[in-house]
């Protein structure tokens, strides 16, 4: 029977970007929304603030995700042609180099040369990328995949914030939509911990702090200007 693992770091691309997307959906929408009502606003101005902060936020996680991974993309893509250019013009040295990386993990100079040389005549540009430059299938950069995956969980984070001013008696609307909040983030971050590898409470309790600072500090400020939206 042939033996199959499952890493999690083929998870790294879609895992981070869709933690950031809703937990940035979350953090940013409830406390728009607290600020918003601790400004005195009505419940309908509330529920404006909000479904216009979580278009606004779901285009925005989109576009940087997309702009940051390109850039990322891009690097890889120049480093690639370079290591081209470079096997076509001294593939001997590049060998050399190659099974120098070997020799530093533990080989013995003659085996290490041997798995070089194997290497680079099945596929010499993979075998490089992987072991000089680090670039694999597992972790490449992948814009589209990561705009989508963030704009689509900034948009569901934001949504429930929203769904609680919806069901929320307005005279409880900061608590409901803070409690809420917070329950969300903690589930949030302990999914994201266990589907990482990492201890649930960490996750938990991580966002979660940084959840509550956000809504106190955005509480605080639209009681201090009281100005309705």
């Amino acid at each position: 029977m042939r033996h199959r693992e499952r890493h999690r770091t083929s998870r790294i691309g879609w895992l981070r970007a869709t933690v950031l997307g809703a937990n940035d959906g979350i953090v940013s929408t409830a406390s728009l929304i607290i600020g918003v009502a601790a400004a005195h606003a009505s419940q309908s101005e509330v529920m404006v603030a909000g479904v216009a902060g979580l278009a606004a936020g779901a285009l925005s996680m989109a576009a940087g995700e997309y702009v940051s991974v390109s850039s990322q993309a891009d690097t890889e893509r120049a480093d690639l042609d370079r290591e081209r250019g470079e096997l076509a013009a001294a593939p001997e040295a590049e060998a050399a180099e190659l099974a120098g990386i070997y020799v530093a993990r533990g080989l013995a100079p003659a085996l290490a040369r041997t798995v070089a040389d194997a290497l680079m005549a099945h596929d010499a540009i993979t075998a490089h990328a992987r072991d000089e430059l680090g670039i694999s299938d597992a972790l490449a950069a992948r814009p589209l995949q990561a705009a989508i995956a963030s704009a689509a969980a900034f948009a569901v984070g934001a949504a429930l914030p929203i769904l609680t001013v919806v069901l929320a008696p307005a005279n409880r609307l900061s608590p409901a939509v803070a409690g809420v909040s917070l329950l969300c983030l903690v589930g949030l971050g302990a999914i994201a911990a266990r589907t990482g590898g990492a201890p649930a409470w960490i996750g938990a309790g991580r966002v979660a702090f940084w959840g509550a600072l956000a809504m106190a500090v955005t509480a605080g400020v639209g009681w201090l200007f009281g100005t309705a939206v």
